[in-house]
């Protein structure tokens, strides 16, 4: 009975030690496609009527990084803070205190649904409405 008890013991901790997450740094998963250097390219937009494509030249930067960290200049007055991404949706929470985009969600975050393509990803605002549609193209610049 006693080397029973010892067993299930042991097999008790080994289940919850494996269970365990090793990553004791917080850091994302490295195969994260969104992690690396994106610059906006192009917008679809709509001014009433049907979405139509705008090239962008210098547009915004954003880095995401594999700690959880984001900096950007989309945002002159804040530049950095973290996100995460959860199923096909990309949650921002910028960083500085009394910052505000005035397109933030009831819990202070900026969210996307992100569609990833081979060398680029599409973002589409969740946290503010565009009633006749817009989204954001991204090209990724470097792996960083």
């Amino acid at each position: 009975m006693k080397s029973l008890l010892q067993f299930g013991v042991i097999f008790l901790l080994t289940i919850f030690y494996s269970g365990c997450d090793t990553n004791d740094n917080n850091e994302l998963n490295s195969d994260n496609p969104i992690i690396g250097n994106w610059q906006l390219i192009e917008a679809y937009i709509s001014s009433g009527g049907p979405q139509y494509l705008v090239s962008i030249e210098n547009g915004e930067k954003f880095k995401f990084s594999s700690n959880g960290t984001f900096s950007s200049n989309k945002y002159p007055e804040c530049t950095s803070g973290n996100f995460s991404t959860e199923s096909n949706e990309l949650i921002l929470k910028y960083d500085c205190n009394g910052f505000t985009a005035g397109i933030e969600n009831s819990e202070g975050n900026i969210t996307y649904k992100v569609t990833f393509e081979s060398d680029y990803f599409l973002l589409t605002p969740t946290s503010v409405i565009c009633t006749e549609g817009c989204n954001y193209k991204y090209k990724k610049i470097t792996n960083d």
